[in-house]
């Protein structure tokens, strides 16, 4: 029942997420364009959720090299390199009407951004060149804890750095967004979050899956075609 009520439900938030996005107010400065900010801000929060994700996942698999961990882990680490992919392109949409550019790689966040893209790729990339599963699970349990540093460098990195992208809109102490557009934002942040979990349980049972069939495969073959009886005294 779990495996249909989650893709229905997230199903049903991006449409809603997406009717309290379309009916938001316009900004002063953006106008219309600045709904698109909602889906690239939830898919931004969503990517740094997998990765940590897969970084706790791969902490567990060092502790108790159980494969649900190892699971876990790949699945979350697929799903945030999609998440932050959809996010590096709404950000380029949104930044050429708004910056007068599609992509500007002096730009902190961007750069960090498309950094942390490519080093969860070669995540991917490593657990495909490593055939054996557990020198698999663990070489990318290890580049998963390392790799998830790069998060709070993404977050943090308009801060550090001062170029082209605004500081911080939701901070502890203030949050500078009208309060229609802060609803919005929210709405597709839960939205995609439910989007998530749905992905992330359907990655997990196909990943069980893929290795039952490998063990299988691996597993020694039964004779086909039993040796025949040769009767004597005939």
């Amino acid at each position: 029942m779990t495996k249909r009520i989650l893709p229905v439900l997230a199903g049903l938030a991006l449409v809603a997420a997406l009717a309290v996005a379309l009916s938001s107010p316009p900004d002063v400065l953006q106008g219309d364009f600045v709904r698109i900010l909602y889906i690239h801000v939830a898919n931004a929060w969503l990517a740094f959720l997998a990765f940590g994700v897969t970084a706790a996942a791969s902490i567990g698999w060092l502790v108790r090299k159980k494969p649900g961990y190892d699971r876990v882990a790949a699945a979350s680490a697929e799903i945030g390199v999609l998440f932050t992919a959809v996010t590096l392109f709404t950000g380029m949409i949104w930044g050429k009407p708004i910056w007068g550019t599609f992509w500007d790689w002096g730009d902190a966040r961007m750069a960090s951004t498309a950094l942390m893209f490519f080093v969860y790729l070669g995540y991917l990339a490593l657990r495909r060149a490593t055939p054996d599963r557990q020198a698999r699970a663990r070489r990318s349990a290890i580049l998963g804890v390392i790799a998830v540093v790069q998060v709070p460098l993404v977050y943090f990195s308009v801060v550090l750095w001062r170029t082209l992208h605004q500081g911080l809109t939701i901070r502890p102490d203030s949050v500078q967004m009208e309060p229609a557009m802060l609803v919005a934002l929210l709405v597709n942040v839960g939205a995609f979050s439910l989007l998530y979990l749905a992905l992330l349980t359907a990655r997990v049972r196909l990943a069980r899956l893929e290795e039952a069939v490998e063990a299988h495969e691996r597993a020694p073959a039964g004779r086909a075609v039993t040796a025949p009886r040769l009767e004597t005294g005939q």
